[in-house]
């Protein structure tokens, strides 16, 4: 190998290299963006959760409609409790699947919350919800561009999700979507898979 050949190889190199620095950087900022998004909302911090959300970002939750543009999205978070004494509202970030594209500054991701529910003396509930969500990279920095929750089930605390689950609450009391739902779907007992971004990463197929 020339000289010329060694500077070449090395220089491809060091790009896949950076190329990956960045894949690693991306994916750690996204990660942080939608765990910040599970922390404020755990304690009521609506504006803080609101901030995250790119200026013409969507917010769709259980099929209540969806929410255009990041002051939809703060109109519909304080609708919300109010976080004070007695509220648990408990929404843990969890199993991340991410695919990022750092060329467009997109991204797609799939997580996992699993959510405690209380108001003292008169209401304790378990849920799940799975997200597929999106991210836009804006001036360096990652924001929501679409949170879409799939609420996948509610059951009582004190009855157990064997007894069956709490049917899903289709509207926001005092506050209209910008548009109806996407999807048409019902919670536990009932059937539904929220669909997937991406294919099966061992076979390709999509489900």
């Amino acid at each position: 190998m020339s000289l010329e050949e060694e500077v070449a190889a090395l220089r491809r190199e060091v790009a896949d290299l950076r190329a990956q620095a960045q894949a690693a950087t991306d994916y750690i900022a996204i990660s942080n963006l939608q765990r910040s998004y599970g922390y404020y909302v755990d304690k009521g911090l609506w504006d803080e959760a609101a901030d995250l959300f790119a200026e013409d970002g969507t917010l769709e939750i259980a099929g209540r409609g969806v929410y255009h543009g990041r002051e939809r999205v703060r109109d519909y978070l304080h609708h919300l409790p109010t976080y004070e004494r007695g509220i648990l509202f408990n929404h843990m970030q969890l199993q991340p699947v991410l695919h990022v594209d750092g060329a467009a500054g997109t991204a797609q991701g799939r997580w996992r919350a699993f959510m405690q529910v209380g108001f003292l003396g008169r209401l304790a509930r378990w849920g799940e919800a799975t997200y597929e969500n999106s991210y836009v990279k804006r001036d360096g920095v990652w924001q929501i561009a679409s949170l879409h929750g799939f609420i996948t089930f509610y059951s009582e605390y004190d009855v157990g999700w064997d007894k069956g689950g709490v049917k899903l609450l289709r509207s926001v009391e005092g506050l209209q979507p910008d548009a109806p739902p996407t999807v048409d779907y019902e919670a536990y007992p009932e059937v539904f898979i929220p669909p997937f971004h991406y294919p099966n990463p061992v076979t390709g197929k999509r489900r």
